[in-house]
């Protein structure tokens, strides 16, 4: 198959890419890098600082070069950073220029704000601890952002129009799975779509072992997002361990710097602190677990079961409150023990779940499907 990946969230695309190249497909990944972490791409739609009319030049001699594709992939509704009312005629040209077409929910959009803010079909997440609404600032601002809008209208119309839709984690497919609106064909938008676990490129080497001594744990932060994601609440838990413990803990904390920084500094790392609000690893927890750095995290039983994993329990499973961070990473700290078999079963892990060829297998079967 020929194959566009199009837009780009934390690398998702640019593995996939390898993995399906690895299965002989013909695979080309058009994105602005996600913004300043400048991650691989075919095609640059980085937008420039000199302006909207500098990117659409560029955009426009992109474009004849992303019609043929078998199957075209968007990273979300917002693929281009461009306004919403902007990015609807490209994504009509690109429908009409090529064959099928996958939305990914992946992040951000219409159905994760309102659903979750509405239904609530999880216990906590980013729009909803329990039946209580969260009202901080980045949460409204993204209701805000999402809602009554143009963004809105875009996501309704590629969900309700495109052929398939891929959920990367277990909240995305929770959260779609609530979207009965039917669109092309009378389909239901949650029947166009399928849980395929994000891809993780394993690392050649072998992981350093557990040698004992203080656990050395790396926290990284997103620009802006701090609060949303829950890392202020976590960083305050383990400087507080630290504090108490203070033989036992290492901090390193790295804040807006671009991926290839940021893998450098997590390397020889023991543990890494995640979103406080997640029921399953990140993208950037996967990688550390590949590297045999245990994710302190989103581990809920949900995360294990949509995996069909009945063995492994690697994750490092918190609450989203202080309480919950401070209580599991200090039992880590004081149970050291437990470390060097955490490191194997990470490991472990993400090479059966999410190996980047063996997704790249059920992203050939999903496309297949779609034809």
């Amino acid at each position: 198959m020929k194959i566009l990946l199009l837009g780009e969230y934390s690398n998702v695309h640019n593995t996939l890419a390898k993995g399906l190249r690895e299965l002989g497909h013909t695979v080309c990944v058009a994105s602005d890098g996600d913004s300043w972490k400048n991650y691989p791409r075919d095609i640059d739609l980085e937008r420039e600082k000199s302006g909207r009319l500098s990117f659409m030049w560029r955009l426009s001699k992109a474009l004849p070069s992303m019609k043929g594709f078998d199957v075209v992939q968007l990273i979300n509704p917002m693929f281009l950073e461009l306004k919403a009312e902007r990015i609807r005629p490209i994504y009509d040209r690109l429908r009409r220029a090529n064959g099928r077409i996958v939305l990914g929910a992946f992040g951000m959009d219409h159905y994760w704000v309102s659903v979750n803010t509405d239904i609530r079909p999880l216990r906590y997440g980013d729009f909803n601890i329990g039946d209580t609404v969260r009202t901080d600032p980045e949460a409204q601002l993204y209701r805000d952002e999402w809602t009554g809008n143009a963004k809105e209208d875009l996501n309704r119309h590629i969900a309700l129009d495109c052929d398939g839709i891929a959920a990367g984690l277990y909240e995305y497919w929770a959260t779609y799975n609530e979207v009965h609106e039917k669109g092309r064909g009378g389909v239901e938008v949650r029947d166009k779509m399928r849980f395929i676990p994000f891809p993780i490129d394993m690392p050649q080497q072998s992981f350093t072992e557990y040698g004992g001594g203080a656990l050395k744990l790396f926290a990284g932060i997103s620009r802006g997002r701090s609060a949303y994601k829950g890392t202020d609440i976590m960083l305050r838990a383990a400087r507080d361990v630290q504090a108490v413990h203070p033989g036992l803990l290492e901090l390193r904390v790295a804040e807006g710097v671009p991926f290839d920084t940021y893998r450098r500094m997590m390397e020889g790392s023991d543990a890494i602190l995640d979103q406080l609000y997640s029921y399953t690893p990140s993208m950037n927890s996967l990688l550390a677990m590949s590297k045999g750095i245990i994710d302190i995290g989103g581990g809920e039983p949900e995360n294990y079961e949509i995996l069909g994993e009945n063995e492994l329990r690697p994750i490092v499973n918190v609450q989203p409150t202080y309480e919950s961070v401070y209580h599991e990473l200090e039992q880590l700290v004081l149970h050291p023990e437990r470390i060097a078999v955490l490191k194997r079963q990470s490991v472990e892990y993400v090479r059966r779940h999410h190996d980047h060829v063996k997704v790249a297998r059920q992203y050939e079967s999903f496309y297949g499907s779609l034809f």
